[in-house]
């Protein structure tokens, strides 16, 4: 897709894996499901407190709030949970206690994403030619306007259709050398060089999320590699023993909302003693 940056189209705006590395001490935990065994080894240094939060939640040592009561409590969160969405040749997502995508364990914490890492300060948003890195979820002009235009212009502190005609060369310089760093931070991600971030290959478990910072307990399981994907969700782990029960889960017919006509359960996750 190819955008032509005028300075018409800016006005119109304000209008309404698997191969991670060395042999390592990181914790493995047992995934049982209705349909067999998914072995995890979580990236504990990677992502340490997105590891403690999954682990707390699924040993039952983590305290959040259930939805039945709306009281805090203790338990093996996890168990019975249903995986809610699954997308053939994509991902199968679970750790909804709704099992309908909108529920979590009530609370929300931080991601831990390594973007410099990743390699994403290098990548250009917009191409010399015009055209769209294919990382950007940008299909409409209004998409345009949504995820890159207007966090620019609260970025650089540009209210009204005047103060962008007063800095119309400087918005158009700015968007050449924006990369999808930029564009993501302006977002409202926030970046941290603390933690070696992986990409969302085939076999990962990342964090699902609803928009910078709002991890809970859901999660997804990756069928494919998704670049399109990278630093927005936290990995914090890969599939080392059942890769086929995941995608056999994958594999499920599906309704509305890409949800299992039949109850896909996870058993218990448990960490491999």
């Amino acid at each position: 897709m190819r955008i032509f940056l005028t300075f018409t189209m800016l006005l119109f705006s304000f209008q309404p894996l698997l191969a991670i590395g060395a042999k390592n001490s990181n914790p493995i935990v047992i995934m049982k499901t209705t349909q067999g065994d998914i072995h995890l080894e979580l990236f504990e240094k990677s992502a340490p407190k997105t590891v403690a939060n999954f682990i707390g939640l699924a040993e039952g040592t983590k305290e959040y709030r259930d939805i039945k009561t709306d009281k805090k409590m203790k338990g093996n969160f996890y168990d019975g949970v249903i995986f809610h969405r699954v997308i053939k040749g994509f991902m199968i997502q679970g750790g909804d206690p709704m099992g309908n995508g909108t529920g979590g364990p009530g609370y929300k914490f931080e991601d831990e994403i390594n973007a410099t890492d990743l390699g994403l300060g290098k990548l250009k948003a917009v191409q010399e030619n015009g055209a769209l890195h294919r990382y950007q979820p940008v299909r409409t002009q209004q998409d345009y306007q949504r995820f890159i235009l207007m966090p620019l212009y609260k970025t650089m502190g540009i209210n009204s259709p005047k103060e962008l005609e007063t800095r119309k060369s400087e918005v158009l310089q700015k968007i050449k050398e924006i990369t999808i760093k930029n564009v993501y931070e302006n977002q409202g991600y926030v970046y941290s060089s603390n933690f070696k971030s992986y990409h969302l290959k085939k076999g990962v478990i990342a964090m699902a999320n609803s928009g910078p910072n709002t991890n809970g307990s859901q999660f997804f399981i990756n069928l494919a590699d998704t670049p399109h994907l990278t630093g927005k969700h936290t990995v914090f782990g890969k599939v080392v023993k059942g890769m086929e029960v995941v995608e056999k889960v994958g594999d499920v017919k599906v309704g509305q909302g890409s949800k299992p006509l039949q109850d896909i359960k996870i058993i218990s996750v448990r960490l491999k003693k």
